[in-house]
């Protein structure tokens, strides 16, 4: 993985970015949500409901055209990342799994469809089971900073979208809801199947 000083990328949005990355695996939410015999209806309704609040948040963020539409990604970034966060908390509890998600299972969720191979760091396929890695904060924080650093190509790849009024809204507004039930899915996976934390050593 490339350094940021090798990407044509803004370095203080990705410090920015980074921050808002670590602010959001502070602390893991409370969910209402309550334990089901068959979690998966209950899971894939959250999962619409989540999709469709991000969409309509990012979308409307991204109306403004030009510079004022610029100064909106970064609250565009942590509205929705904080509706995947509250998503991935209400999807454990449906599967009784509360007790279980902790940092590394929340990235896991979070940014496996968008950042793979960086996610490879904490987790670990063994056969049908995925073992998380217990990471230490100094290994998280690297770990955030090389998904700052994707998000942040992203965003600034798709900045020319902020400078086309409705357009542009539509389309950030249905990647905010295509991105959002990839978290979905991947939380419906983890907590269907057989998940580990490494042991303390």
């Amino acid at each position: 993985m490339a350094d940021s000083k090798d990407i044509d990328v803004p370095r203080n949005l990705i410090e920015k970015i980074t921050r808002l990355l670590m602010g959001l695996l502070s602390e893991m939410p409370l969910s209402d949500e309550t334990y089901r015999q068959s979690p998966r209806e209950r899971a894939r309704k959250l999962a619409l409901e989540a999709s469709l609040k991000a969409a309509g948040v990012s979308g409307s963020l991204a109306i403004p055209p030009g510079p004022v539409g610029m100064l909106t990604v970064l609250p565009d970034l942590a509205v929705v990342w904080r509706i995947q966060r509250q998503l991935v908390a209400d999807i454990a509890s449906c599967y009784g799994k509360t007790a279980e998600l902790g940092k590394e299972q929340m990235l896991y969720c979070l940014f496996k469809h968008a950042a793979g191979q960086i996610i490879r760091d904490v987790v670990v396929r063994v056969g049908e089971r995925i073992l998380m890695k217990r990471a230490s904060l100094q290994a998280t924080q690297r770990v955030l900073r090389r998904i700052g650093i994707v998000v942040t190509e992203r965003v600034v790849g798709k900045t020319v979208s902020r400078w086309l009024p409705i357009v542009g809204a539509v389309g950030i507004g249905a990647y905010a809801f295509y991105d959002t039930a990839q978290v979905a899915k991947t939380s419906i996976s983890l907590f269907e199947g057989q998940a580990d934390t490494e042991p303390e050593r």
